[in-house]
Protein backbone atom coordinates (compact mmCIF):
# COMPACT_ATOMS: atom_id res chain seq x y z
CA UNK A 1 0.00 0.00 0.00
CA UNK A 2 1.08 3.26 -1.00
CA UNK A 3 1.18 5.74 2.35
CA UNK A 4 2.61 8.92 0.82
CA UNK A 5 1.60 11.28 -2.02
CA UNK A 6 5.24 11.53 -3.11
CA UNK A 7 4.99 8.22 -4.55
CA UNK A 8 2.49 9.84 -6.76
CA UNK A 9 1.29 7.60 -10.07
CA UNK A 10 3.07 4.45 -8.59
CA UNK A 11 -0.29 3.72 -7.57
CA UNK A 12 -2.33 4.93 -11.05
CA UNK A 13 -2.83 0.61 -11.93
CA UNK A 14 -3.47 -0.19 -8.62
CA UNK A 15 -6.87 -1.36 -7.59
CA UNK A 16 -6.49 -0.10 -3.71
CA UNK A 17 -5.56 3.36 -5.26
CA UNK A 18 -7.71 6.09 -2.50
CA UNK A 19 -8.23 9.12 -4.32
CA UNK A 20 -9.54 10.83 -1.31
CA UNK A 21 -7.01 9.45 0.88
CA UNK A 22 -4.24 11.20 -1.54
CA UNK A 23 -6.18 14.15 -1.40
CA UNK A 24 -5.99 14.90 2.31
CA UNK A 25 -2.62 13.74 2.43
CA UNK A 26 -1.17 16.61 0.42
CA UNK A 27 -4.36 18.68 2.19
CA UNK A 28 -2.73 17.97 6.13
CA UNK A 29 0.33 18.36 4.57
CA UNK A 30 -0.22 22.33 4.70
CA UNK A 31 2.71 22.43 2.17
CA UNK A 32 0.91 22.90 -0.50
CA UNK A 33 2.11 21.88 -4.47
CA UNK A 34 5.20 23.79 -3.52
CA UNK A 35 5.80 21.07 -0.46
CA UNK A 36 5.61 18.48 -3.06
CA UNK A 37 8.26 20.56 -5.76
CA UNK A 38 10.88 20.96 -2.88
CA UNK A 39 10.48 17.47 -2.14
CA UNK A 40 12.38 16.25 -5.61
CA UNK A 41 9.37 14.87 -7.08
CA UNK A 42 10.41 13.24 -10.66
CA UNK A 43 6.78 11.94 -11.23
CA UNK A 44 3.71 13.85 -10.82
CA UNK A 45 1.06 12.48 -8.00
CA UNK A 46 -1.97 10.53 -9.30
CA UNK A 47 -4.16 13.43 -8.39
CA UNK A 48 -2.91 16.06 -10.51
CA UNK A 49 -3.22 13.86 -13.55
CA UNK A 50 -5.85 15.72 -16.10
CA UNK A 51 -6.94 13.04 -18.48
CA UNK A 52 -7.04 13.23 -22.22
CA UNK A 53 -5.31 16.86 -21.60
CA UNK A 54 -4.29 19.21 -25.04
CA UNK A 55 -2.04 22.01 -23.82
CA UNK A 56 -1.49 22.57 -27.16
CA UNK A 57 -2.02 26.22 -28.30
CA UNK A 58 -2.55 28.32 -31.61
CA UNK A 59 -0.18 31.32 -32.40
CA UNK A 60 -1.55 33.05 -35.10
CA UNK A 61 -0.08 36.68 -35.38
CA UNK A 62 -3.50 38.52 -35.81
CA UNK A 63 -4.95 35.80 -32.97
CA UNK A 64 -3.89 38.55 -29.77
CA UNK A 65 -5.93 39.69 -27.15
CA UNK A 66 -5.71 43.53 -27.51
CA UNK A 67 -3.42 46.15 -25.76
CA UNK A 68 -4.60 49.42 -24.59
CA UNK A 69 -3.11 52.61 -24.38
CA UNK A 70 -4.77 54.85 -21.42
CA UNK A 71 -2.35 57.28 -21.58
CA UNK A 72 -4.56 59.83 -22.90
CA UNK A 73 -7.33 59.27 -19.90
CA UNK A 74 -4.17 61.39 -17.55
CA UNK A 75 -2.62 63.64 -20.03
CA UNK A 76 -4.17 65.78 -22.30
CA UNK A 77 -1.85 65.37 -25.00
CA UNK A 78 -0.65 62.24 -26.15
CA UNK A 79 1.75 60.92 -28.48
CA UNK A 80 0.80 57.58 -29.31
CA UNK A 81 -2.16 57.31 -27.08
CA UNK A 82 -5.81 57.33 -28.40
CA UNK A 83 -8.39 59.72 -27.59
CA UNK A 84 -11.11 59.18 -24.81
CA UNK A 85 -13.55 58.06 -27.58
CA UNK A 86 -11.12 55.85 -29.44
CA UNK A 87 -10.06 54.04 -26.01
CA UNK A 88 -14.11 53.55 -25.35
CA UNK A 89 -14.66 51.81 -28.79
CA UNK A 90 -11.35 49.88 -28.54
CA UNK A 91 -13.05 48.37 -24.76
CA UNK A 92 -16.17 47.82 -26.48
CA UNK A 93 -14.64 45.92 -28.94
CA UNK A 94 -12.47 44.04 -26.50
CA UNK A 95 -15.38 43.00 -24.18
CA UNK A 96 -17.81 41.76 -26.95
CA UNK A 97 -15.45 39.86 -28.76
CA UNK A 98 -12.21 38.78 -26.64
CA UNK A 99 -13.56 39.58 -22.60
CA UNK A 100 -9.95 39.88 -22.62
CA UNK A 101 -7.63 42.78 -22.88
CA UNK A 102 -4.16 44.20 -21.86
CA UNK A 103 -4.01 47.54 -20.41
CA UNK A 104 -0.85 49.90 -20.84
CA UNK A 105 0.14 53.85 -19.39
CA UNK A 106 -2.38 52.53 -16.62
CA UNK A 107 -0.58 54.51 -13.99
CA UNK A 108 0.71 52.18 -11.72
CA UNK A 109 4.24 52.62 -11.20
CA UNK A 110 6.28 49.68 -12.65
CA UNK A 111 8.30 49.46 -9.61
CA UNK A 112 4.64 49.02 -7.38
CA UNK A 113 4.41 45.46 -9.91
CA UNK A 114 7.80 44.23 -9.56
CA UNK A 115 7.43 44.32 -5.80
CA UNK A 116 3.99 43.14 -5.76
CA UNK A 117 5.54 39.95 -7.65
CA UNK A 118 8.18 39.96 -4.99
CA UNK A 119 6.42 40.03 -2.20
CA UNK A 120 4.32 37.13 -3.53
CA UNK A 121 7.45 34.95 -3.88
CA UNK A 122 8.92 35.94 -0.88
CA UNK A 123 5.56 35.02 1.35
CA UNK A 124 5.47 31.63 -0.83
CA UNK A 125 8.84 30.81 -0.63
CA UNK A 126 9.09 31.46 2.93
CA UNK A 127 9.93 28.44 5.54
CA UNK A 128 6.92 25.84 5.48
CA UNK A 129 6.56 26.60 9.14
CA UNK A 130 5.43 30.21 9.00
CA UNK A 131 3.26 29.32 6.01
CA UNK A 132 1.12 26.63 8.30
CA UNK A 133 0.10 29.32 10.76
CA UNK A 134 -2.43 30.52 7.63
CA UNK A 135 -3.19 27.95 5.76
CA UNK A 136 -7.15 26.75 6.07
CA UNK A 137 -10.23 26.41 4.19
CA UNK A 138 -12.37 28.62 6.10
CA UNK A 139 -13.63 30.73 2.94
CA UNK A 140 -15.43 32.86 6.11
CA UNK A 141 -11.55 34.60 6.79
CA UNK A 142 -10.46 37.82 5.54
CA UNK A 143 -6.91 36.15 4.77
CA UNK A 144 -6.07 32.30 4.64
CA UNK A 145 -3.30 30.42 2.42
CA UNK A 146 -4.00 26.95 1.02
CA UNK A 147 -3.48 24.58 -2.33
CA UNK A 148 -6.39 24.38 -4.26
CA UNK A 149 -9.72 25.64 -3.37
CA UNK A 150 -11.73 23.42 -4.92
CA UNK A 151 -9.41 20.50 -4.18
CA UNK A 152 -11.90 18.01 -2.86
CA UNK A 153 -14.62 18.76 -5.89
CA UNK A 154 -12.82 19.54 -8.98
CA UNK A 155 -12.14 16.23 -10.98
CA UNK A 156 -8.14 17.15 -10.84
CA UNK A 157 -5.99 19.05 -8.77
CA UNK A 158 -4.12 22.01 -10.24
CA UNK A 159 -0.56 22.76 -10.09
CA UNK A 160 -0.54 25.95 -7.29
CA UNK A 161 -0.65 27.48 -4.35
CA UNK A 162 -2.49 30.93 -3.46
CA UNK A 163 -2.86 33.67 -0.64
CA UNK A 164 -6.26 34.67 -0.34
CA UNK A 165 -7.14 38.10 0.48
CA UNK A 166 -10.45 39.93 1.07
CA UNK A 167 -9.67 43.19 0.93
CA UNK A 168 -12.64 44.89 0.64
CA UNK A 169 -15.70 45.94 1.41
CA UNK A 170 -15.72 46.46 5.22
CA UNK A 171 -13.03 47.37 7.51
CA UNK A 172 -9.86 45.97 6.85
CA UNK A 173 -6.95 45.57 9.45
CA UNK A 174 -4.07 45.07 7.14
CA UNK A 175 -1.98 43.34 10.22
CA UNK A 176 -4.28 40.48 9.28
CA UNK A 177 -1.59 40.17 6.13
CA UNK A 178 1.40 38.37 6.01
CA UNK A 179 4.16 40.92 7.18
CA UNK A 180 6.38 39.45 4.40
CA UNK A 181 3.96 41.50 1.81
CA UNK A 182 1.79 43.44 3.89
CA UNK A 183 2.97 46.37 2.68
CA UNK A 184 3.07 46.09 -0.78
CA UNK A 185 -0.22 44.57 -1.01
CA UNK A 186 -1.84 47.60 0.65
CA UNK A 187 -0.16 49.69 -1.78
CA UNK A 188 -1.14 47.91 -4.85
CA UNK A 189 -4.67 46.55 -4.60
CA UNK A 190 -5.20 50.65 -3.36
CA UNK A 191 -3.62 51.64 -6.92
CA UNK A 192 -5.79 48.70 -8.72
CA UNK A 193 -9.01 50.13 -6.93
CA UNK A 194 -8.39 53.60 -8.64
CA UNK A 195 -7.71 51.42 -11.89
CA UNK A 196 -10.86 49.70 -11.56
CA UNK A 197 -12.99 52.68 -11.16
CA UNK A 198 -11.38 54.51 -14.02
CA UNK A 199 -11.90 50.92 -15.72
CA UNK A 200 -15.86 50.76 -14.65
CA UNK A 201 -16.28 54.22 -16.16
CA UNK A 202 -14.97 53.48 -19.65
CA UNK A 203 -17.24 49.74 -19.52
CA UNK A 204 -20.28 52.00 -18.48
CA UNK A 205 -19.55 54.37 -21.69
CA UNK A 206 -18.99 51.85 -23.83
CA UNK A 207 -22.66 50.39 -23.21
CA UNK A 208 -24.06 53.65 -23.86
CA UNK A 209 -24.04 54.34 -19.61
CA UNK A 210 -23.44 56.87 -17.35
CA UNK A 211 -19.63 56.87 -16.29
CA UNK A 212 -20.66 56.21 -12.64
CA UNK A 213 -22.99 53.50 -13.53
CA UNK A 214 -20.94 50.37 -12.28
CA UNK A 215 -19.70 52.60 -9.10
CA UNK A 216 -23.63 53.77 -8.27
CA UNK A 217 -24.56 50.01 -8.16
CA UNK A 218 -21.55 48.33 -5.88
CA UNK A 219 -19.56 46.50 -8.68
CA UNK A 220 -16.47 48.21 -7.43
CA UNK A 221 -16.90 48.11 -3.69
CA UNK A 222 -15.46 44.59 -3.14
CA UNK A 223 -12.02 43.69 -3.71
CA UNK A 224 -10.69 40.03 -3.58
CA UNK A 225 -6.61 39.59 -4.47
CA UNK A 226 -5.47 35.98 -5.25
CA UNK A 227 -1.85 35.72 -5.32
CA UNK A 228 -0.72 32.69 -7.07
CA UNK A 229 2.24 30.48 -7.33
CA UNK A 230 3.21 27.89 -9.87
CA UNK A 231 6.62 26.00 -8.88
CA UNK A 232 8.23 24.14 -11.21
CA UNK A 233 6.54 21.02 -12.57
CA UNK A 234 7.93 17.57 -12.91
CA UNK A 235 5.79 16.80 -16.14
CA UNK A 236 4.21 20.01 -17.00
CA UNK A 237 2.20 17.84 -20.15
CA UNK A 238 0.21 16.23 -17.53
CA UNK A 239 -1.41 19.11 -15.57
CA UNK A 240 -2.33 22.86 -15.58
CA UNK A 241 -1.40 25.60 -13.13
CA UNK A 242 -5.25 26.52 -13.15
CA UNK A 243 -7.69 24.38 -15.31
CA UNK A 244 -9.96 26.56 -17.62
CA UNK A 245 -12.37 28.52 -15.98
CA UNK A 246 -14.77 31.67 -15.50
CA UNK A 247 -14.11 34.25 -13.30
CA UNK A 248 -16.95 35.18 -11.04
CA UNK A 249 -16.46 38.77 -10.69
CA UNK A 250 -17.48 41.58 -11.95
CA UNK A 251 -14.14 42.44 -13.21
CA UNK A 252 -10.17 40.94 -12.92
CA UNK A 253 -6.74 42.99 -12.92
CA UNK A 254 -4.38 40.42 -13.49
CA UNK A 255 -1.06 41.27 -12.55
CA UNK A 256 1.80 38.67 -13.88
CA UNK A 257 5.45 38.14 -14.78
CA UNK A 258 6.99 36.71 -17.60
CA UNK A 259 6.91 33.46 -17.31
CA UNK A 260 3.99 33.52 -19.59
CA UNK A 261 1.49 30.24 -19.51
CA UNK A 262 -1.92 32.23 -19.68
CA UNK A 263 -4.05 31.05 -22.20
CA UNK A 264 -7.76 32.15 -23.46
CA UNK A 265 -9.59 30.68 -25.73
CA UNK A 266 -11.01 31.53 -28.20
CA UNK A 267 -12.73 30.77 -31.25
CA UNK A 268 -12.56 27.31 -30.14
CA UNK A 269 -9.00 27.38 -29.58
CA UNK A 270 -6.35 28.23 -26.68
CA UNK A 271 -4.46 31.17 -27.17
CA UNK A 272 -1.11 32.37 -25.48
CA UNK A 273 -1.51 35.62 -23.87
CA UNK A 274 2.18 36.84 -24.24
CA UNK A 275 3.30 38.57 -21.27
CA UNK A 276 3.49 42.73 -22.35
CA UNK A 277 6.12 43.99 -19.41
CA UNK A 278 4.05 46.68 -17.29
CA UNK A 279 1.27 46.02 -19.04
CA UNK A 280 -2.16 44.60 -16.38
CA UNK A 281 -4.49 42.12 -18.05
CA UNK A 282 -8.05 42.81 -17.77
CA UNK A 283 -11.06 40.34 -18.17
CA UNK A 284 -14.72 40.51 -17.99
CA UNK A 285 -16.10 38.17 -15.07
CA UNK A 286 -19.17 36.37 -14.95
CA UNK A 287 -21.34 38.65 -13.50
CA UNK A 288 -20.09 41.61 -15.65
CA UNK A 289 -21.80 39.12 -18.47
CA UNK A 290 -24.80 38.47 -16.48
CA UNK A 291 -25.88 42.27 -15.95
CA UNK A 292 -24.80 43.25 -19.35
CA UNK A 293 -26.88 40.29 -20.79
CA UNK A 294 -24.47 39.05 -22.64
CA UNK A 295 -23.15 42.31 -24.33
CA UNK A 296 -19.79 41.57 -22.88
CA UNK A 297 -17.98 37.89 -22.58
CA UNK A 298 -16.86 36.32 -19.90
CA UNK A 299 -14.01 34.20 -21.44
CA UNK A 300 -12.32 30.70 -20.45
CA UNK A 301 -8.90 30.86 -19.49
CA UNK A 302 -6.37 28.42 -17.76
CA UNK A 303 -2.75 28.83 -16.60
CA UNK A 304 -0.33 25.75 -18.07
CA UNK A 305 1.55 24.76 -15.83
CA UNK A 306 5.68 25.58 -15.82
CA UNK A 307 8.35 23.70 -16.57
CA UNK A 308 10.90 25.66 -15.34
CA UNK A 309 8.81 28.22 -12.50
CA UNK A 310 8.03 29.55 -10.45
CA UNK A 311 5.34 31.51 -11.63
CA UNK A 312 3.76 34.06 -10.28
CA UNK A 313 0.53 36.20 -10.77
CA UNK A 314 -1.62 38.20 -9.13
CA UNK A 315 -5.29 38.38 -9.13
CA UNK A 316 -7.75 41.29 -8.24
CA UNK A 317 -11.72 40.87 -8.39
CA UNK A 318 -13.69 43.35 -8.11
CA UNK A 319 -16.84 41.97 -6.77
CA UNK A 320 -18.46 42.24 -3.15
CA UNK A 321 -18.88 38.84 -1.29
CA UNK A 322 -18.06 39.65 2.18
CA UNK A 323 -18.83 40.09 5.35
CA UNK A 324 -21.80 37.56 4.76
CA UNK A 325 -25.49 38.84 4.60
CA UNK A 326 -24.62 42.00 2.97
CA UNK A 327 -25.38 41.36 -0.81
CA UNK A 328 -27.01 43.12 -3.28
CA UNK A 329 -28.82 41.23 -5.52
CA UNK A 330 -28.42 41.59 -9.72
CA UNK A 331 -29.94 40.98 -12.65
CA UNK A 332 -29.54 42.01 -16.45
CA UNK A 333 -29.22 46.20 -16.79
CA UNK A 334 -32.85 47.30 -17.72
CA UNK A 335 -31.33 49.93 -20.09
CA UNK A 336 -29.62 47.42 -22.22
CA UNK A 337 -33.19 45.36 -22.74
CA UNK A 338 -33.89 46.81 -26.09
CA UNK A 339 -36.21 45.88 -28.44
CA UNK A 340 -34.02 43.87 -30.67
CA UNK A 341 -33.13 42.51 -27.36
CA UNK A 342 -36.14 42.26 -24.97
CA UNK A 343 -35.51 38.63 -23.30
CA UNK A 344 -33.51 38.82 -20.06
CA UNK A 345 -31.25 35.51 -20.10
CA UNK A 346 -30.44 35.41 -16.27
CA UNK A 347 -32.31 35.31 -13.63
CA UNK A 348 -31.53 37.89 -10.48
CA UNK A 349 -28.94 36.45 -8.10
CA UNK A 350 -26.64 37.81 -5.60
CA UNK A 351 -22.53 37.58 -6.25
CA UNK A 352 -22.35 35.17 -3.30
CA UNK A 353 -25.23 32.53 -4.98
CA UNK A 354 -22.73 32.71 -8.33
CA UNK A 355 -19.46 32.23 -5.91
CA UNK A 356 -21.33 29.55 -3.71
CA UNK A 357 -22.19 27.37 -6.47
CA UNK A 358 -18.79 28.07 -8.24
CA UNK A 359 -17.34 26.44 -5.23
CA UNK A 360 -19.73 23.70 -5.22
CA UNK A 361 -18.61 22.20 -8.62
CA UNK A 362 -15.06 23.73 -8.73
CA UNK A 363 -13.06 24.07 -11.90
CA UNK A 364 -14.60 21.23 -14.04
CA UNK A 365 -14.54 23.21 -17.54
CA UNK A 366 -18.28 24.08 -17.08
CA UNK A 367 -18.96 27.59 -16.66
CA UNK A 368 -21.36 28.53 -13.22
CA UNK A 369 -22.91 31.62 -15.52
CA UNK A 370 -25.66 27.97 -17.09
CA UNK A 371 -26.86 27.26 -13.69
CA UNK A 372 -28.18 30.86 -13.78
CA UNK A 373 -30.42 31.10 -17.40
CA UNK A 374 -33.80 31.40 -17.03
Amino acid sequence: MVTTIEEGNQVEHESGYDRQRELKLLDDSKAGVKGLADAGLSKLPRIFIHDNLNICSSSHANASIPVIDLGSLHHEQGNSSSSRHEIIEKVKDACEKWGFFQVVNHEIPRSVLDEMLDGVRRFHEQDNEAKKELYSRDISKRVYFLTNFDLYTAPCANWRDTLHCALAPGPFDPHQLPSLCRDIMMEYSNNVKKLGLRLFELLAEALGLKPSYFKDIDCAEGLFMLAHYFPSCPQPELTLGSSGHWDTSFLTVLLQDQVGGLQVFHENQWLDITPVPGALIINVGDMMQLITNNKFVSSKHRVLAPKIGPRVSVACFFRQDHPPGTFKVYGPIKELLTEENSDAIYRNITVNDLITYQDSIGLNGVSALEHFKL
